[in-house]
């Protein structure tokens, strides 16, 4: 669709996410830099931008989005790094603010780049697979399979563990047999499917 489409405030939209891809904008940031007369007008306009095809945007977090140029999925995207910390009751890693952002080939991910993010790993329960500060790439999911990797929430802490389906029980499970397997606490979830990691060894 050409951009000749698009409602003056669409096209002012556009210009000004495509600009900030490196440091994302909040609704209300996004209202005060068009002077746009409420929270909900920006709200509708980032609706339409997506459904004209303009952006595609993360569902689990609005701050999170791609600019969708004519023609093929773009060859580089850039993805948010998460740090693994302490969520709170019902919190999410992806709730905060990104440590980082990081631009990566989109081949690298074999799935849409929306539903990526990235988180930086901590510790060494899951070496030698995944080292101390090696970055994490994950799909973002809510559901678990037996014996995958997942990036989840434990007890309200960030973590990156196997998951193992025992009966009634879900049991977590480190690669670094130093660490010992534990029963999943009433509060676990997954937040995302580990795809691939990128070393911080070279």
């Amino acid at each position: 669709m050409a951009r000749k489409s698009l409602h003056p405030v669409q096209d002012k939209l556009l210009n000004l996410l495509r600009n900030q891809t490196e440091e994302q904008l909040t609704i209300r940031e996004l209202q005060e830099a068009i002077g746009a007369s409420s929270t909900s007008v920006v709200a509708h306009h980032l609706q339409q931008l997506e459904r004209k095809g303009f952006i595609r945007r993360n569902p689990y977090n609005p701050r999170d989005y791609q600019i969708i140029d004519d023609g093929p999925e773009p060859a580089v995207v850039t993805l948010n790094v998460y740090g693994l910390a302490s969520c709170g009751p019902a919190g999410s890693i992806l709730d905060g603010n990104p440590i980082d952002r990081i631009p990566i080939a989109a081949r690298l991910l074999a799935f849409s780049p929306i539903e990526a993010f990235m988180v930086r790993a901590k510790g060494r329960s899951m070496e030698p697979t995944i080292h101390d500060g090696d970055l994490v790439i994950a799909k973002r999911t809510f559901e678990f399979k037996d014996g995958k990797v997942y990036v989840c929430v434990n007890d309200e802490e960030s973590l990156i563990k196997r998951v193992r389906i025992d009966g009634d029980r879900v049991i977590l499970e480190s690669v670094n047999r130093e660490f010992a397997p534990f029963v999943a606490a009433p509060d676990f979830r997954v937040e995302g499917e580990v795809r691939s990691i990128i070393s911080r060894k070279v």
